[in-house]
């Protein structure tokens, strides 16, 4: 089955069993991010709900909930620069309930992994019904990245299940904006690889899962190898949907991303 078939097959049959509980759902927490607190620059050392909205674009089409955690000393006028890490979580997580999105990933794992607590990080919010909005994303991280103490040389990307398929479509579409990527659980197009071949890139999946079957990430394996890059790939034997819980509790993994550096500011 090629990329787009599987893409459009997940997404299939994701929407069939989850359009009545996310139309039900999308009704009763509306309050959620309409009462969410909104400090332009959050509070370092803590993760706090924001809300972004694209200059000229209309509701809700070019608005994104998110949290955003900063560490200690992350403030707008720090001289130390610090990672920037973007999360996308799943398609179970999409809605207007934003405490969804700690329920996996990075957002979940804030104050338990002294590393990735060094990273300023971007937990939006896809939603209802939709698919991540690539530029929408860039957007945000171009914002955030002028008002706070970031890093250029080391921005980060990861993301699962649907978050791994944005991860995919974030670097094919900015192939020199990310110093790594972390996809898990996800697939893209193997024909765009040799876009973003130069980016370190370690991918997790489980090779039991059912939902998105291991080849969506065996095919982008291969395709970067043939292109002449050189990507790492864990694919955890007995794993089913769920490989984020152990790639994320992987020190290795975190040790990793935070050694990968852009050789010159990417654009």
């Amino acid at each position: 089955m090629t990329s787009d078939k599987l893409m459009s097959a997940y997404s299939h049959s994701l929407m069939k069993y989850l359009s009545l509980l996310l139309l039900v759902s999308s009704v009763l927490a509306a309050p959620a991010v309409a009462d969410a607190p909104a400090s332009t620059l959050g509070v370092p050392g803590q993760q706090t709900a924001q809300v972004f909205h694209l200059a000229g674009s209309t509701e809700p089409a070019g608005t994104l909930h998110y949290w955003l955690h900063l560490p200690a000393g992350a403030k707008p006028d720090a001289k130390e620069k610090f990672p920037l890490l973007l999360f996308l979580h799943g398609s179970g997580e999409r809605g207007t309930d934003l405490e969804k999105v700690k329920t996996h990933g990075p957002p979940s794992l804030i104050g338990k992994n002294p590393d990735m607590d060094r990273c300023i990080i971007i937990s939006p919010q896809c939603p209802p019904t939709q698919w991540w909005d690539t530029k929408l994303l860039r957007s945000l991280c171009d914002e955030l990245a002028q008002k706070l103490p970031v890093d250029p040389a080391r921005r980060y990307l990861t993301g699962l299940s649907m978050g791994g398929f944005g991860t995919w479509s974030l670097l094919e579409e900015n192939p020199t904006y990310w110093a790594a990527a972390v996809p898990i659980c996800g697939g893209g197009h193997p024909e765009a690889a040799a876009k973003f071949k130069d980016v370190p890139i370690w991918i997790f999946h489980g090779a039991k899962d059912p939902a998105v079957p291991v080849k969506a990430s065996e095919d982008m394996f291969q395709a970067l190898e043939a292109a002449g890059g050189h990507p790492q790939k864990t694919i955890y034997p007995e794993e089913q949907h769920k490989s984020w819980i152990p790639a994320y509790n992987d020190p290795s993994l975190w040790r990793w991303l935070l050694a990968q550096k852009l050789p010159a500011a990417g654009k």
